[in-house]
């Protein structure tokens, strides 16, 4: 189907792209398929270290003394899907569908978040009949997981100064600055025990959470499993004995949790106040979510332990998760509507005594984000775990004697009859970490509209991709002379 969308040139490399597996960490097939495509096109080519990969592009006749442009992208996809789907991201192709104008997956992320700029930036490459300047195509690695492809970028790599980011979600407008952030890696040892023979066990689920992008969705109430379920938990230790002995909850750190799984033990005696709390949750979290993620599902079976973490561990663990932020932390007093400084409570895992947590702090102000992360710190510290902060990763501080910013309003002005509105974005654009690398570069970031990012809800406006090719192609040609 998609085959019959227009621009046909970029839907015929947004279907390659979906037909090849590519999350995080698993770039390397579309990458040398890439490859092999320049050099059918007699393109030049070039890998780093890292594994991004570079495809330079010469200008069209007339257009040599045209100033060069990075069109930049990321390969890598965010691996969701819902439950029952059995999709293996590194195997399989994403099914795509149309419904109503948007281009939709089934049952996982679309990959639209970044495969439009990417497809976007092959069609450019492909085209014999744009008028433009040289091109150099920057498709990084690992953005969703680590950022470290743009992290990882040498000085002296790129010949540009001028760079467009084809990494942003809406129609209509342009980002001049995006958040920085970074992963807060907590580990644990917690003691264990076995259980008492008249214990009884129960597998408790938390499930029918729409999930989202962790920056641009934080601000927009939906649930996280986690948090909720180590609420039921909490609330169930108020009236009864209760020791943990596992937890699964969210599968990526820049993901909102859609599902949580705890094994829980408790008396036999407790069982019927167990499972008169996760009726009243159950109607409780519905009603508190109402109109944003009301499909919240909590259920309970048993199971299945010999042994779980102590009740002294139990209450210790179950209180810094109590504890541990999460959503809007500040709003920016500078941009209206924008989230300043955020932490997602992304990915929780106890096993065996073993506990790992990952949070993703994020902050337009990067002082900001190592405050938060330092107060998380401290709070796992007092439970007893070790803490890291890693891939840290600056934020993209809006340039307002932006040359580029002006060229792109005047434009989308000719384009569209209106300006652009001017933005900037709570969420981990690459423009921060590379523009530390090349503090000349001026960049925009823009895009069509995507929504759902990172959840099996992704989905792309059809509509939409047309007028992004169209400003894209316009841009091209009017980027200036070289001074």
């Amino acid at each position: 189907m998609l085959s019959q969308l227009s621009p046909a040139l970029l839907w015929a490399h947004f279907q390659t792209l979906c037909n090849t597996p590519r999350p995080s960490g698993h770039e390397a097939t579309i990458r040398n398929k890439l490859i092999d495509w320049a050099e059918r096109r007699q393109l030049q080519w070039l890998t780093d270290d890292a594994g991004n990969l570079l495809i330079r592009k010469p200008a069209s006749a007339g257009m040599e003394n045209r100033q060069s442009v990075v069109l930049q992208g990321h390969l890598d996809i965010v691996a969701q899907q819902n439950e029952g789907t059995g999709h293996d991201f590194t195997r399989d192709p994403i099914r795509t569908r149309i419904i109503d104008g948007w281009v939709h997956a089934t049952g996982t992320t679309l990959g639209a978040d970044n495969g439009m700029g990417v497809a976007a930036a092959l069609a450019v490459l492909e085209s014999d009949e744009i008028a433009h300047g040289p091109i150099e195509a920057l498709f990084t690695i690992e953005e969703e997981s680590s950022m470290r492809g743009a992290l990882e970028l040498q000085p002296g790599w790129l010949q540009s100064q001028l760079m467009l980011n084809l990494d942003s979600e809406d129609r209509g407008e342009v980002y001049v600055g995006c958040a920085g952030g970074m992963d807060v890696n907590v580990q644990g040892q917690f003691e264990q025990s076995p259980l008492p023979a008249d214990w009884q066990v129960f597998q408790i689920d938390i499930k029918g959470l729409r999930g989202g992008h962790s920056g641009l969705d934080i601000d927009k109430g939906r649930g996280n499993a986690n948090r909720l379920l180590v609420r039921l938990l909490i609330e169930l230790s108020k009236d009864s004995a209760l020791r943990l002995a596992s937890f699964s909850g969210g599968t990526l750190r820049n993901a909102l949790p859609r599902e949580a799984h705890a094994v829980i033990a408790l008396p036999a005696e407790n069982i019927a106040l167990l499972e008169q709390l996760i009726s009243q949750l159950n109607a409780l979290y519905r009603a508190e979510l109402m109109g944003v993620d009301e499909g919240v599902v909590i259920s309970q079976r048993t199971a299945s332990a010999s042994q779980a973490l102590t009740s002294d561990a139990s209450r210790t663990l179950l209180n810094a998760l109590n504890a541990a932020p999460h959503g809007v932390e500040r709003m920016s007093p500078h941009f209206h509507n924008v989230v300043e400084t955020s932490n997602n409570l992304g990915v929780v895992r106890l096993q065996n005594g073993q506990f790992e947590c990952c949070l993703l702090v994020r902050s337009l102000r990067d002082q900001s984000t190592q405050v938060l992360a330092d107060r998380i710190r401290s709070l796992f510290t007092l439970a007893g775990c070790q803490v890291q902060g890693e891939n840290a990763y600056p934020g993209w501080t809006p340039n307002p004697h932006s040359q580029l910013l002006n060229l792109f309003q005047d434009v989308h002005q000719q384009v569209f009859s209106k300006p652009a509105e001017v933005k900037v974005i709570h969420a981990g654009l690459e423009c921060g970490i590379i523009g530390a690398t090349y503090p000349q570069m001026d960049m925009v970031s823009f895009g069509p509209i995507i929504r759902g990012a990172h959840s099996p809800d992704e989905r792309v406006n059809i509509a939409s991709v047309a007028d992004y090719w169209k400003l894209l192609v316009a841009l091209l040609e009017a980027i200036p002379t070289r001074t």
